[in-house]
């Protein structure tokens, strides 16, 4: 049973409406985007259902009606039937990886007559639901091996489904969770450990070939093994509070690497790795050492990380040219720069950047674009509907348009924050983890600064399953904040 008092208010009025504001302005401008990168000259009404500006029209109707039935209903539902609607959208996605429709090579589509669905893009907030009921439980610490645990199942099950569909890069959105794992107790050297690996892979593969100076010796292998030395000495002055033994460790592997470099190149042209690799090993055994002398736990733990970034850094290749699809690795490699590939992996990215480019500042005006008009950008109403903002609206509607995304994102945070339980706030923290990874990671394909994985842009992008699943993903967390004041008896 549910009680107001007089002071409290209805939902409608208890509602966050300056986000809602954000939240249609930025489907306004995402529909002006769709129009101008779908249309065609001669093209006579933006409007008629032939056209996708007109589909997108239908797509942004609805998706506003099903936002209004989200905020009707009681916030208690979320919680309640959080692990149901969960499951079920696991059968959804299991009974996809079968399904004989394949678009652009992917399975993650659902055909049902006209209506085209992808579960992945609704699965993201049944997760979030999920991740929320578990993590509100009773009793429950991430801290916990066995707790945590629990909740990496929760988020790798849709994510070994969707990689199965042939989605990698909407399989990867689930890592943005790591951020609500980070705001939840989580220890920040997990989110360090993946910062590391990121810097192991780029580095290690970006200067695999390239020589130090006159030496037979990597550049790639030499840094990375360098980083990991200075890594775990940086760890235990954090960590295990030792702060002249973290010098000592410091000055140390330093020394040793840098008396190594300069006998190669003065004396005797040798491959500086191996004293580094030695140097590894040893500096592993020291802290297995310590952690039984001492009987510090933490000195064990960043054993575990140094063998581990070694054992990464040396399976860095063997994933890139053996477990990597021929497309995936094409485009890391044009990516990192190894590779210029203008008329075949990197040429969406190429395209993408002249006409970013020749948006100038003010940009050439609505419909006014010439590169999009022409259709030199493939996938320019979807994945890299960015470059028609930056053509069509200059650097100041794209400065506009992504500090919108900013307002929404510290918008997300403050409604977070002030959740008075624990299932509100994770559910949020889900939300805007999620809204964060989609604008960096699109935004960043689209000015090649990060990997071309082919996911939407939230609120731009073409198409109602995405637009549906944000939808869902904003509303549900409305309707939780807005109920945050009500009285239960």
């Amino acid at each position: 049973m549910v009680q107001r008092t007089d002071k409290q208010k209805g939902v409608l009025r208890s509602l966050d409406w300056w986000t809602i504001i954000i939240y249609m302005a930025l489907l306004t401008f995402g529909w002006v985007s769709v129009c101008g990168a779908s249309y065609t000259y001669g093209d006579a009404d933006i409007f008629s259902l032939d056209t996708r500006s007109g589909m997108q029209i239908v797509w942004i109707g609805t998706s506003i009606v099903l936002g209004f039935v989200l905020l009707m209903l009681d916030d208690r539902y979320y919680d309640m039937f959080a692990f149901i609607i969960f499951g079920f959208m696991l059968l959804l996605l299991f009974a996809t990886i079968f399904n004989p429709h394949s678009i652009k090579g992917s399975r993650s589509w659902l055909v049902l007559g006209p209506l085209r669905l992808q579960p992945a893009e609704f699965a993201k907030f049944a997760t979030a639901l999920a991740l929320a009921k578990l993590m509100s439980t009773y009793g429950y610490n991430i801290q916990n091996w066995r707790h945590f645990a629990a909740t990496l199942a929760v988020i790798l099950v849709p994510m070994l489904f969707i990689v199965l569909q042939r989605e990698t890069g909407s399989a990867l959105v689930y890592l943005a969770f790591f951020l609500m794992f980070y705001r939840e107790g989580m220890p920040g050297s997990v989110l360090f450990t993946g910062l590391a690996m990121v810097i192991y892979f780029v580095v290690g593969i970006r200067y695999a070939d390239t020589m130090l100076w006159q030496t037979p010796t990597s550049v790639g292998k030499f840094v990375v093994l360098l980083l990991i030395q200075l890594f775990s000495a940086a760890m235990v002055w954090i960590y295990c509070k030792e702060n002249r033994h973290a010098i000592r460790l410091f000055s140390i592997c330093l020394g040793v690497t840098v008396v190594g470099l300069l006998f190669s190149i003065y004396v005797i042209p040798f491959d500086v790795t191996y004293i580094e690799l030695v140097v590894c090993v040893l500096l592993i055994g020291y802290l297995l050492w310590m952690a039984l002398a001492t009987r510090i736990r933490n000195y064990a733990w960043i054993a575990l990380f140094a063998l581990g970034s070694m054992v990464f850094f040396n399976l860095a290749d063997y994933m890139l040219n053996e477990v990597m699809e021929p497309h995936q690795r094409v485009r890391i490699n044009v990516l990192l720069g190894l590779e210029e590939d203008l008329k075949g992996a990197g040429y969406n990215v190429h395209q993408s950047e002249i006409a970013i480019g020749s948006g100038g500042l003010e940009g050439k005006g609505f419909l006014n674009g010439t590169q999009t008009k022409l259709k030199f950008v493939p996938e320019q109403d979807t994945d890299f509907i960015f470059c028609t903002v930056g053509e069509e609206e200059g650097f100041v509607g794209s400065a506009g348009v992504l500090l919108l995304f900013l307002a929404l994102i510290l918008r997300l945070i403050h409604l977070a924050e002030r959740q008075n339980h624990r299932f509100g706030r994770v559910y949020g923290y889900c939300v805007l983890s999620i809204f964060l990874f989609h604008v960096f990671i699109n935004v960043g394909m689209v000015l090649g600064l990060t990997p071309v994985i082919g996911i939407p842009l939230p609120f731009f992008s073409y198409g109602g399953s995405s637009l549906w699943g944000f939808t869902l993903l904003l509303f549900i967390f409305l309707r939780i904040d807005a109920g945050r004041n009500l009285i239960r008896t």
